[in-house]
């Protein structure tokens, strides 16, 4: 029993003996490793990073085109909007894109660009699903803001008040007036709702197209239609020289809506 015990202490030895060399090349390689410099793209990555973001902080525009002066601005606002839409239609593919901001019952906001089909005294007025993000939002929270930037003009204007959703008979009017493909669109899309592929929401539009081959006559879901926002406040911005930039703002009360009350305009501090 001695004997064979002294064997295999004598055989565990020999191994040990063996394996020195290789366990101290294995260890001698990790020690490198874990002192060793981080890779070199890691490196790279973190000095494009470090680049982008000076080049981003260094991006600056000087503006210097025409002011706003008071004195020279009409007693309604919607002269003015009028006026700037008509030049942005000369610069801008889409003049009538906006940024449409909302926000829910909690007061978590969202934004998305819409596109204005309309506006008179009454409002300004795009058409939605109603039972979309933001026509959930508008449901639950009737507030909302509207934002128009003509880069090539130095121009924006911010709009804000309560929203409301158009008669159905002037949505019915405008949703005949699209085209067919877009009407279809609207009908085959559960906006703002998951679908498992693009060929899937393709499929549906496709479905639709043969159900109503041969008419014109594609009627208007119940879910769509338009929401009108009645402003209240109408802010006329203008980029000027030092970033001095003239923003002159007329606003009135909520309950003025739909063509009642004085508009009353102020200078606000850039």
């Amino acid at each position: 029993m001695c004997t064979s015990l002294v064997l295999v202490a004598l055989i565990i030895q020999s191994m040990v003996v063996a394996l020195r060399p290789s366990l101290r090349r294995i260890f001698s390689k990790t020690k490198q490793i874990s002192l060793s410099p981080p890779p070199r793209f890691m490196s790279s990555a973190n000095g494009l990073l470090s680049n982008n973001l000076e080049r981003i902080s260094a991006l600056r525009k000087e503006y210097s085109m025409k002011g706003l002066d008071e004195a020279s601005m009409p007693a309604d606002p919607l002269t003015l909007f009028g006026e700037w839409f008509e030049d942005a239609k000369t610069v801008s593919v889409e003049p009538n894109a906006m940024c449409l901001s909302t926000a829910s019952k909690e007061g978590r906001p969202s934004a998305r660009f819409v596109l204005l089909k309309g506006y008179d005294e009454r409002g300004f007025v795009f058409y939605t699903n109603y039972e979309s993000r933001k026509g959930k939002e508008l449901t639950e929270n009737p507030f909302a803001s509207l934002t128009f930037w003509w880069e090539a003009l130095e121009r924006s204007i911010r709009i804000e008040g309560r929203v409301q959703q158009v008669p159905p008979e002037e949505s019915d009017a405008y949703f005949t007036s699209r085209p067919k493909a877009s009407r279809l669109g609207a009908i085959a899309s559960d906006q703002s709702r998951p679908i498992a592929s693009r060929e899937a929401l393709e499929a549906k539009w496709s479905e639709l197209e043969g159900r109503y081959e041969g008419t014109a006559e594609v009627p208007r879901p119940l879910h769509w239609g338009g929401f009108r926002l009645v402003p209240s406040r109408i802010e006329f911005w203008k980029g000027r020289e030092s970033r001095l930039h003239d923003r002159l703002v007329y606003t009135r009360g909520e309950g003025e809506g739909e063509g009642g009350g004085e508009w009353r305009i102020e200078r606000m501090q850039p």
